[in-house]
């Protein structure tokens, strides 16, 4: 009996090992470095599976290579798959209730600037306006799954992290991890709690210095989507200019806030909102917050830290904070 009892506490320990194994998996995927920790038994063949999605994803919405993005992009009209076509749907349903801060038709302005091959400079006054001309989800037609670009160029670089980071908890939870977190660039999602019960710390980047945090944020089975100009940026002739365009101007979006960061259940849904409230601004974001009411957020201004009720930042810059209300 003794010989059992012992055995039965082994086993009981070395089940405990397992559930918190700590598996980590490191990729470029979506023009950015991810990591992806999961923890417990089946965490290696999860993350396994995780980045095949990933990989899968990027080539599939990657607007410039030879996926069906890139396809549609060159052909003007087409069929797409049922899963690019809901994406594509939730994209041209928040740019219409955003009024279109956010935009996914802004491929010719991500072009003209260079921001999506590396290649940056201010475009020319002619060449921005042409540009321009090419921009407004108003002008897309997606029936069923087939689309008609009517001379825009789509990008959803804007939301496809979110979504890609909505599918890999998916993936990550069919295959029995109930703790993990996913670090896609500027997003950040996870799955229940940590291995101990607490919840995750999600720290949130200083955008004055971006190796600080300005404060972090403690959640659990959610995600937390930031967008800073910060993120990419250039300078030329001695002037700054960041990555955020202003889908109406065409220029670099100038509303006082150096960062937005949304907390909430659908990644897809917080990578979009996180660019549109920073295109708006604090106080056309704040309204739009209390008009919707179904998510968090935190903006951020170079001397103040304003944060939506529902969350509790710890802060660690010396902003001034102000919780909206």
């Amino acid at each position: 009996m003794k010989r059992m009892a012992g055995l039965m506490v082994v086993m009981l320990l070395l089940s405990g090992c397992s559930q918190s194994r700590e598996v980590h998996k490191n990729l470029f995927a979506m023009d950015t470095y991810m990591e992806l920790t999961a923890y417990g038994s089946s965490a290696e063949s999860a993350l396994e599976q995780a980045q095949q999605e990933l990989l899968r994803l990027d080539a599939m919405l990657d607007r410039k290579g030879e996926g069906e993005l890139a396809r549609i992009n060159q052909e003007g009209e087409g069929s797409v798959s049922a899963e690019t076509a809901e994406i594509l749907s939730v994209a041209l349903q928040l740019a219409e209730k955003t009024e279109g801060a956010f935009d996914p038709t802004v491929g010719a302005l991500m072009d003209a600037w260079g921001f999506y091959d590396g290649q940056m400079c201010v475009p020319e006054e002619s060449e921005l306006a042409q540009a321009l001309e090419q921009v407004g989800y108003e002008k897309i037609s997606l029936k069923d799954n087939t689309v008609n670009t009517n001379g825009t160029l789509l990008d959803l670089g804007g939301i496809a992290k979110g979504y890609a980071g909505d599918r890999l908890c998916q993936i990550l939870r069919q295959a029995g991890i109930t703790s993990a977190i996913l670090s896609l660039g500027g997003n950040v999602q996870t799955v229940g709690k940590k291995p101990d019960g607490s919840l995750w710390q999600v720290a949130v980047a200083d955008p004055e210095q971006p190796k600080e945090y300005a404060c972090s944020l403690a959640v659990e089975d959610q995600a937390v989507i930031t967008s800073g100009g910060y993120q990419r940026r250039m300078i030329q002739d001695g002037r700054e200019y960041h990555h955020i365009l202003d889908p109406k101007t065409g220029q670099p979006a100038d509303t006082g806030l150096l960062s937005v960061t949304v907390v909430g259940d659908c990644g897809m849904i917080c990578d979009a909102l996180s660019t549109a409230l920073y295109v708006m601004g604090l106080e056309q974001g704040t309204a739009y917050w209390r008009e919707q009411g179904d998510f968090e957020a935190i903006f951020i201004t170079k001397d103040t830290l304003y944060y939506t009720p529902g969350l509790c930042p710890e802060q660690t810059g010396d902003r001034k904070v102000v919780c909206l209300k």
